[in-house]
């Protein structure tokens, strides 16, 4: 009667074995599929997630109301995609930032509603995103390297400051200097 009892105390232990066994690989496979769900949930996809929000955009002393900007996620939050619109309806356009995993670095793609087309890259550094361009021809056609900066503000406003140099980035002139505020709902 002990061997009886045995092989069935082995059966059970080795039902529960296998019962742990497959626990552990459903929710192996569970907690894989859920970050194959997620490709840019990791923190480098999320650097520039301070930006997204409807913005009311000022000049640097707050003085002047430049636009609005709205900025949202698309594709599962690989994409931040900027809607800007001036006060004048030449004074619009897009951009498209995404953070390249294989380059390991930011990317922007903006277009604005008179053709003109940007593509900056770079990465988050001292607590600010900062892109910039190779050398390009401006508005007007002079040959310029475009640097943008945004950093948040500690009371949740964004700070954006574009530049450009025209001498191999041994000096940088302000093309832009505007204060996002978030609109109130």
């Amino acid at each position: 009667m002990g061997k009886t009892v045995q092989k069935h105390k082995t059966k059970i232990y080795m039902k529960n074995l296998l019962f742990i066994y497959l626990l552990s690989l459903f929710v192996g496979l569970q907690s894989k599929a859920q970050n194959q769900d997620c490709a840019c949930c990791k923190p480098e996809f999320q650097e520039f997630a301070f930006w997204e929000g409807d913005w009311e955009v000022f000049e640097y002393n707050g003085s002047k109301k430049l636009g609005t900007n709205q900025i949202v996620f698309l594709q599962d939050k690989c994409v931040l995609q900027e809607n800007w619109k001036g006060l004048t309806p030449k004074d619009a356009g897009t951009s498209y930032n995404f953070y390249n995993a294989e380059k390991k670095l930011w990317q922007q793609v903006w277009i604005s509603n008179q053709g003109f087309v940007l593509e900056l890259k770079g990465s988050y550094q001292n607590d600010a995103m900062v892109l910039k361009s190779d050398l390009v021809k401006d508005y007007q056609g002079n040959l310029v390297i475009n640097r943008i900066t945004w950093k948040k503000q500690e009371n949740g406003d964004v700070k954006q400051i574009w530049e450009t140099s025209s001498d191999n980035e041994k000096t940088w002139k302000i093309s832009f200097y505007g204060i996002y505020k978030k609109v109130k709902k």
